[in-house]
């Protein structure tokens, strides 16, 4: 009987033995499995790394190129406009001497060999007048800033400088002489040249300057200030556009503006139906502004306005704008008004434009 204990005994040793070795071997299965993952995480961490290695050296060789792309653009800009301005000097030429040969004709001279001098004039006026144009067009062609369609964008800011019908919508209204309401009480009752010689007014003319210098040389724009009411830098330019590669005619509206005092409130509506005179309709907009309207299309009957009252005023103007048409928005925001920048830039992505709030040193 003592055997048959012993021998159970034995039996239930070797059963346990079995059951441990048998557990110990999963355990190890499992070690072994779970370092086999560690090993392939590891080598998938260090090859994302050396992804993110080249693609960080990518970015820095792009950058590096675009600097350069830039420095190359601006010198062809400047080659453009000297060949568009002499392009235009002999436009004019030839309809001088047209008209000559024609009053020529008209008074009964018939000199033929001066005609023909004049005829040989023109043909060489003609001649290099369309070499200048294949040369723009050469250089336009080249250019990375050339985009059919929507319009360039010009990365370093984001706003969108393309189209063949630009219109820069630029605020005057008296809050455009300071960012505090303060400092606009203050300068209002000081003398025109001291206002139009605060810092935001200044930053503001800078920001128009810095915009048509960097707008296609083949593209048309206006200039129309509001406050009240709306009507472009030039007046004998209402309705109608005005050439980039006019320099002289650029030079004319810069100088303007610097005789321009802010003054009165904004009408956003008002802005927005000027918009409407001009034929073709604009196919990018440029809102340069502080702030939401003050009034719609009249004044309104009281002296004060609320925050909700102006937000109103703005949701109701820009239903006139035309449609499909980016608008880029240029706010210089004052204190007072929390809620520009919020539907400002709603505007800009509706729209497919851009919206920028810039430094004190911009542009």
């Amino acid at each position: 009987m003592a055997r048959k204990k012993r021998s159970f005994t034995n039996f239930s040793l070797s059963f346990l033995d079995i059951m441990a070795c048998g557990f110990g071997a999963i355990i190890l299965v499992f070690l072994l499995i779970d370092h086999s993952i560690e090993v392939v995480s590891n080598d998938i961490n260090q090859h994302l790394l050396s992804e993110v290695n080249l693609l960080k050296e990518d970015i820095t060789l792009g950058q590096k190129n675009l600097v350069r792309l830039r420095n190359t653009l601006s010198e062809v800009d400047l080659q453009m406009v000297d060949a568009y301005g002499r392009a235009t000097r002999i436009n004019e030429e030839l309809e001088s001497f047209e008209a000559l040969i024609k009053a020529l004709q008209r008074d009964g001279l018939t000199d033929q060999a001066d005609i023909e001098a004049l005829k040989a004039e023109i043909q060489s006026l003609q001649e290099e007048l369309t070499k200048l144009q294949l040369n723009a067009e050469q250089d336009t062609g080249n250019s990375a800033r050339s985009f059919i369609g929507e319009g360039n964008r010009q990365y370093l800011t984001g706003l969108n400088l393309g189209g063949r019908y630009i219109v820069i919508l630029l605020d005057v209204s008296a809050s455009m002489l300071d960012d505090k309401l303060i400092n606009i009480i203050r300068l209002r009752n000081m003398s025109e040249d001291i206002q139009r010689q605060s810092s935001k007014w200044n930053r503001t003319l800078n920001s128009v300057n810095w915009l048509t210098a960097q707008l296609p040389l083949a593209s048309h724009y206006q200039v129309i200030t509001f406050n009240t009411q709306a009507a472009p830098v030039l007046p004998a330019t209402q309705g109608k556009w005005l050439e980039v590669a006019d320099k002289n005619q650029l030079e004319k509206v810069s100088t303007k503006l610097r005789k321009l005092t802010p003054s009165g409130g904004t009408s956003l509506e008002n802005a927005f139906r000027a918009l409407g005179e001009l034929s073709p309709s604009p196919d990018n907009i440029f809102l340069i502004t502080d702030g939401l309207p003050t009034q719609g299309a009249s004044q309104p009957r009281g002296t004060t306005i609320s925050g909700r009252e102006r937000q109103k005023l703005y949701r109701q103007a820009i239903k006139l704008l035309p449609r499909n048409v980016p608008v880029n928005i240029i706010l210089a925001p004052m204190e007072g008004d929390p809620m520009a920048a919020s539907e400002f830039w709603q505007l800009a992505q509706v729209s497919k434009g851009s919206f920028m709030s810039p430094s004190r040193d911009w542009p």
